[in-house]
């Protein structure tokens, strides 16, 4: 099982950024697909989760109204569309696959991608 996630970058606030994870060696639809991230000195954290339909999607409270997730089951694919982007968001961004995780943490998920670099300058 590989996930690959891309789409990082250096964006000043205020700006967006658009991440994608391609999956491969899973069947896709039996998964749920989490974004999680991790700033410097920071633990990891849930940033949001998307169903296997996409017809269910939990964000954090913290990107809630500035980042939308969604899904491409043709393509094994899922984005986060992070808008209005806040020198806080700086972190590493993680996409994770897991077939009954728990909504809202980190527990339950079974592949996690290498991540990709976000920075947001002030």
């Amino acid at each position: 099982v590989q996930l690959q996630a891309s789409g990082g970058g250096l964006v000043q606030a205020g700006g967006s950024l658009r991440l994608s994870c391609a999956a491969s060696g899973l069947v896709f639809t039996s998964y749920v697909m989490g974004w999680f991230r991790q700033g410097p000195g920071k633990e990891r954290e849930f940033v949001a989760a998307i169903s296997w339909s996409g017809g269910s999607i939990y964000y954090a409270d913290s990107v809630k109204g500035r980042f939308t997730s969604s899904r491409d089951n043709a393509k094994n694919t899922v984005t986060l569309q992070m808008n209005s982007l806040k020198p806080e968001d700086t972190a590493v961004y993680y996409c994770a696959a897991g077939k009954s995780p728990r909504f809202g943490g980190n527990a339950g998920y079974d592949y996690w991608g290498q991540g990709t670099q976000v920075t947001v300058s002030s």
